[in-house]
């Protein structure tokens, strides 16, 4: 019997049967199907799992392979009465990735789940590891929640690819990927927050580098490394991650949706496969947007915006016609959060809107000539409606150091720093005529400077401690290592 046959057969069985009750044995687990999970709620989940064809990278990829899947979801280890989805298809058409929207579960809850799977050209049932996650509490429920942020994954510095090699990452690093992925599951977040630049299209500067990302395939290979790295995958199986997107795994270094500098990749191709790669949105609903609003039971909301798809040209003109959040989003920013009774509100936003930043940019709401016109407004709006007094804050990515500042508005901003060592840097100083505060009118109670810059990540907790909400806000290096905390009561 020819492989084509074997493999239609196979499928017949597959559709018609159960293999998790129709095995006595435990199904094989097996490498080749990376599970990953997102966008964790009170009653629901997407999962996605992508089938490659062997876990180690050839020419810097992971090869898809195709193959039918479906997932189970318990709450006990051992799938004794899982949920089952349909079974679905991975092919080249959708880079071999399968990704369900699990709806319908219960609150506070702890559910296992795995991809059950038949790969093209084989007879056996396979299973992948084991993840698993618990569901938020209700949004009536005072209970505490906690989830860890960074940005600037920057894989080219961290393998030495675009830095000096005396600052690489050591080979048993480089065996195992970012360090500070262990540190996040150590900390056991209830999610993860990957906010922008997970991956650098544009990475190194060459553009004639086959590290250079351009086409489809060039950008999808960028987060197949990404994925494939051994402390990521046993992360992402315990910790659900959320993704937002930057301007490198967008387009490229401070770019907009125009063709002003580069081609390549296209706005188009940016949106596409940040889409395809990332369990954010369903594969079916080419209308589902990448914007959204998490509610994390009494005392937590948070609004993840995005900031590349819908903005005005970078170098346009700033005033009320500019907008880097485009009308649709900014009107539903403004009417979600008005309608939020959360008792600690946040806005996770891929770039900076306080600073201070480098003064030479234009790409942000922080900068001169960029963005400042749609901050001030939005500044403006939220005093009108009393949010200084409604426990109202921001987080960004973006910027490669960590900082806490307050604007003169009131506002304060914690930026989450890179997320490896080898991509931060130190930070602009308020009065820093390089920076976008060059008259010193922020307080900046924490910044990294020369000396103590270092990668890491931002852990945020909502608590209803001794019955008086509480709100920390605490950074930590690639290590795990506390390096600055302050805390909010309501």
């Amino acid at each position: 019997m020819n492989n084509l046959l074997v493999w239609s057969f196979a499928v017949l069985i597959f559709s018609t049967c159960n293999p998790s009750t129709n095995h006595q044995a435990p199904l094989p687990v097996d490498n080749r199907l990376l599970l990953a999970a997102g966008e964790l709620s009170y009653q629901s989940i997407i999962l996605q799992c992508r089938f490659i064809r062997t876990d180690t990278l050839v020419n810097l990829d992971l090869e898809g392979i195709p193959a039918q899947g479906y997932f189970e979801i318990s709450t006990d280890s051992i799938f004794q009465n899982p949920l089952q989805t349909e079974i679905l298809d991975a092919t080249n058409n959708n880079d071999f990735i399968i990704r369900k929207l699990i709806s319908g579960l219960k609150p506070a809850q702890k559910y296992y789940y795995r991809t059950i799977a038949l790969i093209q050209g084989t007879a056996d049932y396979l299973s992948s590891s084991i993840g698993s996650f618990t569901t938020l509490p209700e949004p009536g429920i005072p209970g505490s929640v906690s989830f860890i942020t960074s940005t600037g994954f920057n894989y080219e510095k961290f393998y030495g690819i675009d830095k000096p090699a005396t600052e690489v990452a050591s080979a048993r690093d480089q065996r195992l990927g970012f360090e500070a992925f262990e540190a996040v599951k150590k900390l056991k977040p209830d999610f993860f927050v990957a906010n922008g630049d997970v991956v650098y299209y544009d990475k190194p500067g060459n553009e004639d580098s086959e590290y250079y990302a351009k086409t489809r395939t060039q950008m999808q290979a960028k987060w197949h490394r990404y994925f494939s790295m051994p402390r990521n995958r046993d992360m992402m199986l315990e910790v659900p991650v959320f993704y937002l997107k930057d301007d490198h795994d967008y387009r490229y270094n401070d770019c907009d949706t125009t063709d002003q500098e580069k081609a390549l990749p296209t706005h188009q191709d940016g949106i596409a496969v940040f889409r395809e790669q990332t369990p954010v949105v369903d594969l079916r609903d080419p209308d589902d947007k990448t914007y959204r609003t998490l509610r994390a039971g009494k005392l937590l909301q948070m609004w993840l915006v995005e900031g590349r798809d819908y903005r005005s040209p970078n170098l346009m003109e700033d005033g009320p016609d500019k907008t880097l959040w485009g009308a649709e989003q900014f009107a539903w920013l403004k009417q979600s959060l008005l309608e939020s009774d959360a008792t600690f509100k946040i806005l996770i936003s891929p770039t900076p809107l306080i600073g201070p930043d480098d003064a030479y940019k234009k790409d942000n709401h922080a900068n001169f000539g960029g963005f400042q016109h749609e901050r001030q407004l939005f500044f403006d709006w939220l005093k009108q409606h009393d949010f200084l007094n409604k426990n109202f804050y921001l987080v960004c990515g973006d910027r490669h150091w960590q900082y806490h500042s307050i604007h003169p508005d009131g506002f304060e901003e914690f930026s989450s720093g890179a997320f490896v060592d080898q991509n931060s840097r130190a930070g602009r100083l308020p009065g820093d005529p390089k920076s976008t505060d060059p008259d010193a009118v922020l307080v900046v109670p924490y910044i990294q400077t020369e000396g103590n810059s270092s990668g890491g990540f931002l852990r945020v907790e909502a608590s209803p401690e001794n019955g008086t909400p509480t709100l920390s806000f605490t950074y930590y290096n690639t290590h795990g290592e506390l390096l600055y905390t302050t805390t909010k009561q309501q």
